[in-house]
């Protein structure tokens, strides 16, 4: 069988930064490609996994000479199995400003961020999350919304190399047993596991911790502790309030969401697409499904932060808050297919809400009725992509 790569939309920035970066590091979750990512856009580069206990013990007992294999430069995937590495990239690419080094690792406990500081104005770095709908479906309006939502947007499902009821099991074993264990060293692993099914059942909600603690008969130090696991692993995302500019008493904790919904589908144990169109949850993984596309819109451009969400103590919300150039996009998510008035309601009165220009109003939902031409735009999820800010340098 054929290998399908499917374009994803960072490799413009990557190429970009390959002319002015001695190292590129791209980080994500397990199976996110960012392995055939760096593969595809730079082949002729020898690549060394860390995977493999005798490319590491070399790496590890003597790493100048690991790096200086080759003169033009290699590919470490899974480099934060050896971080002693980092220690010498500055000298090498100091004394040799042609060689490149690709970095690939899924997860982030600081030392990517420790990169970006032992190698400023040196280092590139990069985050690869699951496909975007864009990625995966373009404006294919064949595929059921609550297929997509189930299967997730996980590389290997949309190139049909895995299906969500084989993957997902095997995916979040891999999870518990490697980086749970090994990295994390948390040991009683069923808990852990209750505790991200307990966080599915949140995706969309204001994160109460205590409520999990009271749940899971744990203190809060270890809620806290495992919630950092899940992002540090990039598993989870904390959406953060919009704080700016505001004239009302704002929620000032963060929303949770799960990087992929499929993930999020197999959690809440939901076995097929027929029982996600009817299970409580489906407007929230619906939700959840579209904030990503905004991080991934983001992340897609080398871009960080920017993505919010509005609540203030009289329940006024809107469900995304995209803040680019000064400006905002604010989006409200519905999961209905019936098009009702009442969807703008929110975004009528957000400005009232908000001192910060709002320059775009969108209402993003699975129906056919689209209008992109009033005061607030009507689209269809298949064609938001188009209705994000243009992100420029």
């Amino acid at each position: 069988m054929s290998i399908v790569y499917i374009s994803r939309t960072i490799e413009d920035v990557i190429l970009e930064a390959f002319k002015y970066f001695s190292v590129i590091s791209v980080t994500g979750p397990r199976q996110s490609g960012k392995s055939t990512l760096i593969k595809h856009l730079f082949p002729q580069y020898k690549k060394y996994s860390m995977k493999d206990l005798h490319v590491r013990e070399f790496a590890e007992n003597d790493p100048v000479a690991f790096l200086n294999q080759h003169p033009e430069g290699m590919f470490i995937d899974e480099v934060q199995k050896v971080p002693k590495l980092l220690d010498y990239f500055q000298g090498i690419v100091d004394d040799n400003p042609q060689r490149r080094y690709f970095l690939s690792g899924s997860s982030n406990f600081e030392l990517f961020k420790d990169l970006t500081e032992s190698l400023p104005g040196r280092a590139g770095v990069y985050e690869l999350m699951p496909m975007s709908f864009f990625e995966a479906y373009g404006q294919n309006q064949s595929t059921d919304l609550d297929r997509i939502l189930f299967d997730g947007l996980y590389p290997a499902i949309c190139a049909k190399k895995n299906k969500a009821s084989l993957f997902f099991p095997s995916y979040v074993k891999t999870y518990l047993e490697k980086d749970v264990r090994e990295l994390l060293e948390i040991k009683d692993q069923m808990k852990f596991l209750k505790f991200m099914k307990l966080c599915a059942a949140r995706v969309g909600s204001i994160f109460n911790a205590s409520e999990i603690c009271v749940e899971l008969g744990v203190d809060s130090k270890t809620v806290s502790h495992w919630l950092s696991v899940l992002q540090a692993s990039y598993l989870v995302t904390l959406l953060p309030p919009y704080y700016e500019n505001i004239t009302k008493r704002f929620v000032k904790t963060p929303k949770l969401y799960f990087n992929d919904p499929g993930l999020a589908c197999y959690l809440l144990d939901i076995e097929s697409p027929k029982q996600l169109s009817r299970d409580k949850m489906r407007g929230a993984i619906f939700e959840n499904m579209i904030v990503m596309e905004a991080i991934k819109h983001r992340y897609n451009h080398g871009r960080e932060n920017g993505v919010f969400f509005y609540r203030d103590s009289n329940h006024n919300e809107v469900d995304i808050i995209l803040k680019q150039d000064g400006e905002i996009t604010a989006i409200e998510v519905k999961s209905s297919m019936t098009y009702n008035s009442s969807f703008e309601n929110s975004l009528r009165k957000i400005q009232g809400w908000i001192n910060t220009p709002v320059c775009q109003k969108i209402v993003a939902y699975n129906g056919d009725f689209e209008n992109e031409a009033g005061d607030i735009k009507i689209v269809n999820i298949r064609n938001l992509q188009h209705l994000f800010p243009l992100i420029e340098e």
